[in-house]
């Protein structure tokens, strides 16, 4: 034990001789390329980002709510006999309470890319925000609006009031190289303006954590606090935004994982045109071929694709554009846009630069036969057309929240009182003044800016149709079915 001490000892003297000769030996990244075998000089690549990452604090304010909770039969009063009646007769043995949340902070990483103030952080570090506070790496503070989020990728784009910011340029995450050093740069654990290092370990990982990801996985350590931070290569040009880490313990173990540019430019393009990202689909349900291969494997089947490597299509949309390419079950997509692709993680990243409209060639396997097929895309309604996120204008209708005599009439513990009905989806399906909508898909309502949340979800998914639980001031229940299409 003690001669392998001294062995390990001795070992780590000679690396750290090795690494002080090397500090005398720098290279500017911006200037010259990295030459195998020699230490990188990561100190250009941290002065470039270090300004640009700014510090973001989320805040929930107190709010009261309306909850049930299981009725304590002795709570109230001691009535052993039941002179007064069962307490939770005709209410499945619950009551209704208001509780007040207590007030929420958490905290987060963004990275500025425009001089006039836009910022990119992860979705989830702003989502349920009342307040943002953005705080420079100079220690000036901003308070910050959302422009747009996309939980689909997780990311949003913030707004700060500001001229001639400090920002990072944007590299190409296509150009990353498994091996290339990198940095990431944020606030972990409240520690403003740390830098960590490390080499991209893999590209186009996907986790199931999002409905689109092609993540760039990394060892340089990533910590709570660095969501929404930048990856920096080592010319200094952002090719990521980090958004996860691997671990079992909720501190890094190992991996981190960062949203690729490619996928940012192009949502970041569409939240300031549009409020809404275009998402462009083939239209298909499939897995990764090996994927398939070794579940089939599993069950005692032995296939032969003619590849192991590709997209094996399990199921074609009637209507998408895969099936418009004659795509069948059984299929394997070897290619997209003359780009091979091994694995799904890498045709999101493609689609995901895509918007309804555009064409697509894809190439895939049938029999063991190749063939090419240029599509046009389409969007998940099945159309072609821009996907418009509806406003509360569509229903035609003025909402206030109930009262408490009106909850305490209806036995409700929310809901929306309408006020008044113009021209809309509301006068187009009957619902009349004074009508309370208590919840809409299945989610309770309780405030107009929940109502139009869920508009705006649901004017853009694969079916826009909003289901409306309401009650009549009569006091008869019914639902409504309302079509959310503009056209």
């Amino acid at each position: 034990m003690k001669k392998y001490s001294q062995y390990l000892i001795g070992g780590l003297c000679v690396v750290a001789v090795a690494f002080s000769a090397g500090a005398f030996m720098k290279v500017n990244a911006a200037a010259a390329a990295v030459v195998p075998g020699q230490p990188v000089d990561l100190t250009y690549a941290a002065d470039k980002a270090l300004s640009a990452v700014v510090y973001i604090k989320s805040v929930q304010n107190s709010k009261v709510q309306t909850v049930e909770v299981q009725r304590d039969p002795f709570g109230d009063f001691f009535d052993p006999f039941g002179f007064f009646g069962n307490p939770g007769q005709g209410n499945g043995g619950t009551q209704k309470r208001q509780i007040q949340t207590p007030k929420r902070q958490s905290s987060g990483s963004g990275v500025i890319i425009s001089e006039d103030g836009y910022i990119v952080t992860n979705n989830h570090v702003v989502s349920g925000a009342d307040e943002l506070q953005v705080t420079l790496n100079d220690n000036r503070e901003f308070s910050a609006k959302i422009i747009g989020t996309d939980e689909t990728t997780d990311l949003a784009l913030l707004k700060i009031t500001g001229t001639k910011l400090p920002t990072i340029p944007i590299g190409d995450s296509d150009k990353l190289r498994v091996g290339e050093w990198v940095l990431a740069v944020g606030n972990p654990f409240n520690l403003n303006s740390t830098v960590t290092a490390g080499i991209v370990s893999a590209k186009a990982r996907s986790l199931g954590a999002n409905r689109v990801e092609s993540f760039i996985q990394t060892d340089a350590a990533i910590n709570r606090g660095n969501s929404g931070g930048a990856l920096v290569n080592t010319q200094g040009e952002l090719v990521g935004i980090n958004a996860m880490l691997y671990s079992q313990t909720g501190s890094y173990s190992g991996y981190g994982f960062a949203i690729p540019t490619t996928i940012m430019n192009k949502v970041v393009a569409d939240l300031k045109k549009y409020g809404f990202v275009q998402r462009a689909v083939i239209g298909i349900q499939g897995l990764d071929v090996l994927t398939y291969l070794d579940s089939e494997k599993e069950k005692g089947n032995e296939v032969d694709l003619g590849t192991n490597e590709g997209i094996y299509v399990d199921k074609v949309d009637d209507k998408g554009a895969g099936a418009d390419a004659g795509l069948k079950s059984g299929d394997v997509i070897t290619e997209v846009d003359g780009k091979k692709v091994t694995k799904f993680a890498e045709v999101h990243e493609i689609m995901a630069l895509k918007r309804p409209g555009d064409k697509i060639t894809l190439t895939f396997l049938r029999n063991k036969n190749k063939q090419s097929k240029t599509v046009t895309l389409k969007n998940v309604q099945g159309n072609t057309e821009v996907v418009k996120a509806a406003d509360l204008d569509v229903l035609g209708a003025y909402f206030r929240p109930i009262t408490e005599a009106t909850k305490k009439q209806f036995n409700l513990s929310s809901g929306l009182e309408v006020v008044k009905v113009n021209d809309g989806a509301f006068k187009n399906n009957g619902i009349p003044k004074g009508f309370i909508v208590e919840a809409v898909n299945g989610r309770p309502v309780k405030t107009m800016e929940e109502l139009q949340d869920l508009v705006k979800e649901v004017s853009v998914s694969k079916d826009p149709v909003l289901y409306v639980k309401g009650i009549f001031p009569t006091g008869r229940k019914k639902y409504f079915a309302i079509m959310l299409d503009e056209k």
